[in-house]
């Protein structure tokens, strides 16, 4: 069961406080300038494109943004067709908060300025006093004004945590690649020092013995095969731990262990079959492929969990399976990451599925090769 989000608990709790302080005249208890009925209507448009601005801020934008101006419009006529409602004009510094997630910037201090203009014109519909209406206004200004600089705030510190979130695996990556990479230099030097030292001169020894077979003396020609035998295994080793050297291909496990490690935020868990060997190419791509599937559910998902697997495949080739529990994306449009991923798999001569429909799942097999 997914866990709950402070998001989406704060997110009930301002419900909660709209549905309050709008009972008093849902109840009956306060008066409104318009039938009751009608501004019932009124207060549950709003409630309802407040919500769908919120629900749609990732997914589309565009309804978002209408959802937000309509919010903001009906917020104007629930306030002035109850003007003596008393805290009902808390309501328009929700939407003025609002628009610290869903609108540019110089939207925030116009939707302030404009409600401030509405609570005015409000409060002076009741026969209120020119200071009244001053002090009214004045305090829901301030209100608001605080309102939305907290929201900015919490947002700015949600994008540094999350950048980062990105650094710290893109130098954790980074680092693993690195060490892979220094490993295998070295490797490479172990092995080609051993076939310059020991292969040549090895070789040149069995040339010898073979000479020393046609002289005479039966007596050393017994020693001589052997030592003939010996010398060829041993050319025959060395040239096996040569190959060996050359294509010893990184651990898979400890390197990705070291990718996901301690992702703020995200609990991710690596599961990695015991048969899985792929070579040294296909180990440095899935490292890749596992920074990038992090990294995008970061940074788009808002998922608190995500799990990998690795497994062969009945063709003797490798299957990565990841899904989280994010919001996915059911009109999945690929950026610049999940392109460069597929890229990386069809470099290999792979492939790579993409499913948004229930949180984010990417399949990609390779070749084992």
């Amino acid at each position: 069961m997914r866990r709950i989000e402070p998001d989406t608990w704060a997110g009930l709790a301002v419900l909660l406080v709209c549905l309050a302080v709008g009972a008093p005249i849902l109840l009956g208890v306060a008066e409104t300038r318009v039938p009751r009925p009608a501004w019932g209507v009124l207060f549950g448009a709003l409630l309802v494109t407040s919500l769908a601005a919120a629900l749609w801020e990732d997914c589309r934008p565009r309804r978002a943004w209408a959802c937000y101006g309509a919010a903001v419009v009906l917020g104007w006529l629930t306030i002035l067709a109850a003007p003596g409602a008393g805290w009902l004009p808390i309501l328009l510094v929700f939407t003025s908060a609002l628009s610290a997630y869903l609108a540019p910037p110089w939207t925030g201090p116009a939707v302030v300025v404009l409600n401030t203009v509405v609570i005015a014109v409000a409060v002076s519909l009741i026969g209120a006093a020119l200071t009244e209406i001053g002090l009214s206004a004045l305090l829901y200004l301030l209100i608001q004004t605080a309102t939305l600089l907290s929201s900015l705030a919490i947002i700015r510190e949600q994008r540094m945590r999350r950048e980062l979130s990105e650094a710290h695996l893109e130098l954790r990556a980074a680092s693993v690649i690195l060490a892979d990479t220094a490993r295998a230099h070295e490797r490479l030097r172990i092995a080609r020092e051993l076939h310059d030292l020991m292969g040549h001169q090895l070789t040149a020894l069995t040339l010898e013995l073979e000479v020393a077979r046609h002289h005479d003396g039966p007596g050393a020609r017994v020693h001589v095969e052997r030592a003939d035998r010996v010398a060829r295994d041993l050319l025959r080793d060395v040239r096996t731990t040569v190959g060996q050297l050359r294509a010893d291909a990184p651990d898979l496990r400890e390197s990705l262990a070291a990718v996901v490690r301690d992702i703020p935020g995200l609990e991710t868990g690596v599961w990695i079959d015991d048969d899985v060997r792929p070579s040294e190419e296909v180990t440095m791509t899935l490292i890749r492929v596992v920074q990038e599937i992090v990294t995008n559910t970061v940074r788009h998902a808002n998922a608190t969990s995500l799990r990998i697997r690795i497994e062969s495949t009945p063709d003797r080739g490798v299957r990565l399976t990841s899904v989280d529990d994010g919001r996915g994306s059911p009109r999945l449009r690929p950026g610049n990451g999940l392109r460069g991923l597929s890229e990386r798999i069809d470099a290999i001569g792979g492939d790579v599925r993409l499913d948004g429909s229930d949180g984010f799942r990417v399949t990609a097999r390779v070749p084992a090769r």
